[in-house]
């Protein structure tokens, strides 16, 4: 059964790289914590795979935990299809796949 969350975060860059290519948004804590309760499969990192939707584009990738929260990282395609900037809002649709 496929769960489906949908929520409003801020797009925000990895402070760790120098680069300017990674980029995230946030599930929100009670959205993470659902996540993160659900029986699953253990994978690298902890991760989850999701398929995630901002606006029109719509691809797969994984959920990485953090402390509180579970991370989205946002592609480059992503950003530029969606006309995505750092410190921006968007309305962010996640499928949890696992």
């Amino acid at each position: 059964m496929i769960e489906r969350y949908r929520f409003t975060a801020t797009v925000y860059r990895w402070q760790e790289r120098a680069s300017d290519s990674w980029f995230f948004v946030d599930v929100p804590e009670e959205l993470s914590d659902e996540i993160r309760d659900r029986p699953r499969m253990p994978r690298g990192f902890g991760s989850v795979r999701v398929e995630a939707t901002i606006g029109d584009t719509t691809w797969r990738t994984s959920i990485f935990p953090g402390a509180e929260r579970y991370s989205l990282p946002l592609k480059r395609a992503v950003r530029d299809a969606e006309g995505l900037e750092e410190g921006a809002p968007v309305e962010v649709g996640i499928d949890v796949l696992e």
